[in-house]
């Protein structure tokens, strides 16, 4: 599979809330790197942020493909988390593929500034 088409999976499981088709798209051991969670591996990462959003939207905004597997997503990020709380960002995650075209890990780079407090108080 195509960087910009995995990529493109990839946000429309991450808007649908689909955990099935997004750790599909990952290496079995692929990691994520998030602001907030952490270094986490990707199955676990899904189940977590999966189930502390009640909806999120969308839009993509850029597509840059990079050197040696790497390429990146930027979109704006329409999140609602389990208690309610709504946060709009714009986000760049950044992909790592392995030779199968899967991938083996994700960076994802935003400001936690306007969500942390309220992610901090679901996670209590």
């Amino acid at each position: 599979m195509h960087a910009e088409e995995t990529i493109r999976n990839y946000l429309k499981a991450l808007e649908t809330g689909s955990y099935e088709s997004a750790v599909a798209l990952f290496e079995e051991d692929a990691l994520v790197i998030s602001p907030l969670y952490g270094e986490i591996k990707a199955v676990d990462f899904y189940r977590e942020l999966f189930a502390d959003t009640i909806n999120s939207k969308i839009t993509l905004l850029n597509i840059f493909i990079g050197a040696e597997n790497k390429a990146a997503g930027h979109f704006l990020y329409d999140w609602v988390l389990k208690n309610g709380t709504k946060t709009s960002f714009e986000c760049v995650d950044v992909f790592e593929f392995s030779a199968s075209g899967k991938i083996k890990k994700l960076t994802i780079i935003y400001d936690t500034s306007k969500i942390r407090s309220s992610f901090e108080e679901i996670k209590k």
